[in-house]
């Protein structure tokens, strides 16, 4: 069997050993595939029986001209840029990994918070460039500071990482209410479902935890901005095309929200003619949530049990089937 891995250096720069996929015969690793070269995508997998995919689009183009190809193992949760359903048309099998970032991305969720509300790189930065010094008294601050205790969280979706947030939320003594869908128990009577027209109106920071669906496109937009507090905080650690960046950027530099600290963007990486690199109050880090080392050993790990568990016909996380 030929598993080809077509943009390993997002999952593996180097501190994750390949060797693990071995035991399934020839692999063949590839940094990165342009993804807009079809062409390229094509060569590589020629012969392929597996493929590893993390933001390579899998089209139906590419699947035509892929005939040894059985499974698609996608190297991450989302997995839009592959089209399933045309895959289960040919039998492909498109395996996910759904749970595997959880921890590390609430972790960060809180980490983005804290940037905004507690200033620890702005105050550091003042501190090593003498300011403190300069100030003359044995406190010193140069932008207002915020305390979590008493302030409501919103949060947008409600699965595992919502959830995992909820539980951070609780411990700084914070209120919790989300929007989902369809109902969902909760695991605190102190956290309650609500509407998104009350989520938006009651809430002092909003946290993004949906995929991306054609139907969610840019529902944080002008209309959706308008209907929160001027003193908001929206968190994105989602997907970028939830967002429309000229509204984001338009509410923060207007004043209509307070802050937006967001881990991914609309294109990735992020255009230089982004409104929200000049955006007033916004803080932008690279789509690293998900990228502590043990997370990402835990990825390629459910990787190579998703592909075991194919060979065994016992498929898991299996998304078209």
């Amino acid at each position: 069997m030929k598993i080809v891995v077509l943009d390993g250096l997002g999952l593996n720069p180097g501190d994750l050993d390949w060797h693990i996929l071995d035991q399934f015969g020839e692999v063949v690793v590839y940094d990165a595939t342009p993804y807009d070269d079809k062409d390229e995508i094509i060569k590589r997998l020629a012969g392929a029986d597996v493929a590893l995919v993390n933001k390579v689009p899998i089209t139906s183009d590419i699947i035509d001209a892929s005939p040894d190809l059985k499974a698609i193992a996608e190297t991450a949760t989302g997995y839009d840029n592959i089209d399933v359903d045309y895959a289960k048309t040919k039998h492909i099998a498109v395996m996910n990994v759904p749970t595997y970032g959880t921890d590390a991305v609430a972790q960060f969720t809180f980490a983005l918070l804290l940037a905004v509300t507690s200033r620890v790189k702005q105050h550091d930065d003042l501190v090593h460039e003498g300011e403190w010094a300069k100030a003359g008294r044995f406190s010193f601050w140069d932008a207002p500071l915020m305390e979590l205790k008493g302030k409501t969280l919103g949060l947008v979706g409600f699965g595992k990482i919502a959830q995992a947030v909820a539980k951070i939320a609780l411990a700084f003594n914070m209120q919790v209410i989300f929007y989902n869908h369809q109902p969902k128990e909760v695991f605190d009577e102190a956290i309650k479902q609500v509407d998104l027209k009350t989520l938006y109106a009651e809430s002092d920071i909003i946290s993004l935890h949906v995929p991306f669906t054609p139907e969610m496109s840019e529902f944080i937009n002008a209309d959706t901005l308008g209907q929160m507090k001027d003193t908001a905080i929206l968190i994105n650690t989602a997907r970028g095309k939830l967002i429309n960046d000229a509204d984001l950027a338009a509410a923060l530099n207007s004043g209509q929200i307070a802050y937006a600290a967001l881990d991914v963007a609309t294109q990735e990486p992020i255009g230089d003619n982004s409104p929200l690199l000049t955006a007033k109050h916004c803080y932008l880090t690279p789509h690293i949530a998900w990228a502590p080392l043990e997370t990402r050993q835990r990825l390629l790990d459910i990787v190579v049990a998703n592909i075991q568990g194919y060979l065994k016909n016992d498929p898991q996380n299996v998304v078209n089937s």
